[in-house]
């Protein structure tokens, strides 16, 4: 490092008249080691200037280059990183901070060092030094160390001292008077050196002479320490006085303190008993409301509301620690208990007795509903019960199982009510359902049922001891009747049991809903919020506890659940009911189905509408799965008869039965599904019907043996194309069309089959002509054939005279009037397709006879002029 330092001072320094002080070798910190020196420098010039400089090695050869310099001024700080241990980092606060990495701690220390001597002798303590050991701030070192940045360089900046003014004034005007001094120093020396030896004695005698004077001060200096120690005394004296009134006054704030402390607990415990008195006292309005108010008059009944949620407020007080162990508070707890159970009991006891009271008044007024398809109605029950809701609701929060068993005997009660109401009321459903069938199906029998009606005994017990204004209306109504036709009895009757569903359904409805409003509101088990943080409840020692959220919301579905298990029991015996009426509507007419399905559906729908959890929209909701069970069952029992249909083989055929049950089915659903919720269930049934109608057509066709294929599939399928163009059943439209297009096609089928006989020799001798034509006998010379010649023709064609021609249409006429059916009313039009056949026919012969004999003159014995009188004649005449 020596070497290193020489070669830089001279080579970079001493051209610059610039002494190198110290020097580290340095990297920045966290980048890559590219190693340069901090040199401290100071200017052989005056005024001097202090710098660090610093020096890199030069990339193209061994010397050094100057690459930066600043002015020791501008240092604002020097930070060592660490003062205890040995650390080689330091920072440099420019205008910016230089971080820096030295070789080694030792030379960081020495650099330190340095720059705060000289940041001492030139900058008056300006740079300020963080993290430096206090060793290296010191001013001076001792003279032995070897530490020395620069040898002896550092000895003479320690020994040179700046000359100040009033001295270098002195120093030029003792050499103005001594001329000689620059050019003989060592006279100059000698004389400056007598001078100082005259000096030095003088002052030595001086010293001598004020010995007296030194006498006097030191007999001074001895009555001040005489004074000092007067002075002394009195201030202890002063001091023992100060300390006793200093002990009394620290006396007098330990007592201010303790009355201080005195007066802040006197104050807790005032805000205490006024805690516990706001919050745990009870009036005695209150009390003696709870113990003997009056639970059946309106202004009782709200005296004990108000009373019993002031006890519940007592109750639900939140003690603050302590308060549990005051014998006060644990009296009013154990009053606040007694009261509440007696009230509980109280309360207990008198709702039991206004269950027991309203039922036989409900009882009573039963009989007045028996006769009539109406459920008597609570609502007078529920009102007056309504009253105690919120008692209810304190019972449920104080006294749990005594709300628990008045719940239960509620519903046990409301259970053998209703199940005695329901059953009456359903019996008297039943009653006019198996009337409506008496009256409307005693002469006529069931349609589509399979097999005969066999009601309930009840019902029939009930039908036997009808009111005699009962059997009169009956027997009008039979007499009335007998005028009817049994499909007109067949609507009739459907409507009817149409209105008595309904009528069912819409007493249900309203009665289930009033009940499970009344349960949720009088036994307080409708939905609440959930409250943030949770939420008070009580032991049955009245001590307060939090519920958490979690909790809370498991008691809402556990209240939910409470609700459906009420209405459950209540109404256990509705859905029975209902399967049992449905069942009996199904046995009477399976055509009931359709109106059960539709009336179920939407009064399903409404339900689900209200409240789709409610007890009804389940109940129904279940209902309506026999329902369309049943209507599914009426479907297949419809295909399978088509299926088992057996037709005469003595009678022509006609309308098949089964197509004649698709009308009506069709007709009836239309009327019962207009604008019904259920459309898709009707739409797949009409798909299976069809199909199956389709198929057994075709069956019966196929097997017909008196009335020909074609007409049995002609004039069953014009009469399903005519149903479907009336009805206009968008799902069937593709149904419909197909329909169209095989009445067509075995219509023209039919015609062409039964025009071939009138004229048969005819058409066997031009199918001769065509067959030589097709073999390439080309027409003009198919007159050469001997088969074929126009001597043949003539002879045919004598054979079939205009009254023969006539003749053989009338029995063809005879003969398609035979194989049609009135019903259908096809004679025309298959005549009218005839006709033109005829015609079509005519032509055709006309053609082959002018190209195959051209030029020879032969014509028919009947123009077409004579086929058209023939045709309408034959119609007219029959």
């Amino acid at each position: 490092m020596t070497a290193i330092k020489h070669a830089l001072q001279r080579d970079i320094f001493t051209p610059n008249d610039e002494r190198l002080l110290s020097i580290v070798n340095v990297c920045k910190a966290g980048k890559k080691k590219k190693n340069c020196f901090l040199c401290a420098t100071v200017t052989t010039e005056r005024p001097v200037q202090v710098k660090v400089v610093k020096v890199k090695k030069s990339d193209k050869g061994d010397f050094y280059k100057r690459q930066m310099a600043w002015e020791l001024r501008d240092l604002a700080e020097v930070d060592a990183k660490d003062a205890t241990k040995e650390n080689p980092e330091f920072d440099l606060h420019f205008e910016k901070v230089y971080r820096w990495v030295a070789s080694s701690t030792a030379e960081k220390n020495s650099f330190i060092s340095c720059i705060w001597k000289l940041n001492q002798r030139y900058l008056r303590k300006k740079v300020e030094f963080v993290n430096v050991s206090a060793q290296l701030l010191e001013e001076s070192v001792p003279s032995g160390e070897s530490q020395s940045v620069a040898g002896g360089d550092e000895d003479t900046l320690d020994d040179y001292q700046e000359l100040n003014a009033r001295e270098e004034q002195d120093i030029e005007n003792m050499m103005e008077v001594c001329e000689y001094a620059i050019s003989n120093a060592e006279a100059f020396a000698e004389k400056l050196s007598r001078e100082l030896q005259v000096l030095d004695g003088a002052n030595i005698q001086s010293i001598m002479a004020s010995e007296k004077q030194v006498n006097i001060l030191m007999q001074l200096l001895d009555e001040a320490l005489t004074e000092v120690d007067t002075i002394e005394a009195k201030l202890l004296s002063y001091e023992e006085m100060l300390q006793s009134v200093k002990e009394q006054m620290d006396q007098i704030s330990q007592s201010n303190r303790l009355i201080q402390i005195s007066s802040t607990n006197n104050s807790k415990l005032l805000d205490e008993i006024q805690f516990l008195v706001n919050y745990m006292d009870l009036s005695k309005g209150h009390i003696r409301a709870l113990q003997e108010g009056d639970l059946s008059s309106p202004k009782g009944i709200e005296a004990c509301i108000n009373a019993s949620e002031a006890l519940l407020q007592c109750m639900n007080v939140a003690l603050r620690p302590g308060h549990d162990k005051l014998m006060a508070v644990k009296q009013q707890q154990h009053l606040f208990t007694e009261l509440r159970d007696h009230f509980a009991r109280r309360l207990t006891n008198h709702l039991n007795n206004v269950f027991v009271h309203q039922g036989h008044d409900q009882s009573s007024t039963l009989s007045q509903h028996t006769a009539e398809l109406t459920l008597p109605k609570h609502s007078p029950l529920h009102r007056d019960l309504l009253r105690y809701a919120k008692l209810m609701e304190w019972l449920k929060n104080t006294q749990r199982e005594k709300y628990e068993g008045l719940s239960r005997t509620y519903v046990d009660y409301m259970t053998r009510l209703y199940e005695r109401e329901i059953k009456d009321f359903f019996e008297v459903a039943k009653i006019k359902m198996a009337g409506t069938t008496k009256e409307g199906k005693g002469k006529f029998g069931l349609h589509g049922s399979s097999g005969k009606l066999t009601g309930s005994t009840s019902s029939l017990n009930k039908l036997a001891v009808s009111s005699s204004n009962s059997r009169r209306s009956q027997s009008s109504s039979l007499l009335d009747m007998g005028n009817m036709s049994a499909s007109d009895l067949d609507v009739a009757d459907r409507t009817k049991f149409d209105k008595i569903f309904e009528q069912v359904l819409s007493e249900l409805e309203p009665l289930c809903l009033a009940e499970q409003d009344f349960i949720s509101k009088f036994f307080k088990l409708q939905q609440q919020p959930a409250l943030a943080q949770g939420e008070n409840t009580d032991d049955s020692d009245g001590t307060a506890h939090s519920r958490p959220v979690s909790e809370h919301r498991h008691s809402i579905s556990s209240e939910k659940d409470m609700v459906r298990q009420m209405m459950n029991k209540i109404f256990q015996s509705i859905e029975t009911e209902l399967n049992s009426l449905i069942a009996l509507g199904d046995k009477i007419d399976s055509f009931n189905s359709l109106y059960m399905l539709v009336k179920m559906s939407h009064h399903v729908w409404t339900a689900e509408n209200v409240d789709p959890a409610s007890y009804l929209s389940t109940t129904l909701g279940n209902v309506l799965v026999t329902v369309k069970r049943n209507f599914d069952k009426c479907i297949s029992g419809q295909i399978k008869q088509m299926e088992e249909v057996k037709i005469s083989k003595k009678s022509k055929v006609g309308i098949l039965p089964f197509v004649t049950s698709f009308e009506e089915f069709a007709e009836l659903a239309e009327t019962i599904f207009r604008n019904a919720e259920r459309r898709g269930d009707l739409d797949k049934a009409y798909i299976k019907l069809i199909r199956a109608v389709f198929l057994n057509v075709e069956k019966v066709a196929n097997e017909s043996q008196k009335t020909p294929r074609d007409v049995v599939m002609m004039e069953n399928f014009h009469h399903i194309f005519s149903t479907l163009s009336r009805l206009k059943i968008s799902c069937l439209e593709a149904e419909r069309k197909e329909a169209k297009h095989k009445y067509t096609d075995h219509l023209q089928s039919y015609v062409i089959n039964s025009l071939g006989q009138p004229l048969e020799k005819l058409n066997h001798f031009f199918e001769g002509v065509e067959a030589r034509v097709a073999q390439g006998v080309r027409e003009e010379e198919v007159s050469y054939q001997l088969a074929f010649n126009k001597q043949e023709l003539r002879k045919v064609i004598k054979e079939y005279p205009g009254k023969e021609v006539k003749k053989g249409l009338d029995n063809l006429y005879k003969k398609v009037d035979k194989h049609l059916c009135e019903e259908e009313s096809l004679l025309q039009v298959v005549w009218h397709s005839m006709q033109d056949e005829f015609i079509r026919q005519y032509k055709h012969f006309e053609g082959l006879i002018n190209r195959c004999y051209p030029g020879s003159g032969i014509t028919m014995d009947f123009t077409i002029q004579d086929m058209l009188e023939y045709f309408s004649s034959i119609a007219q005449s029959h």
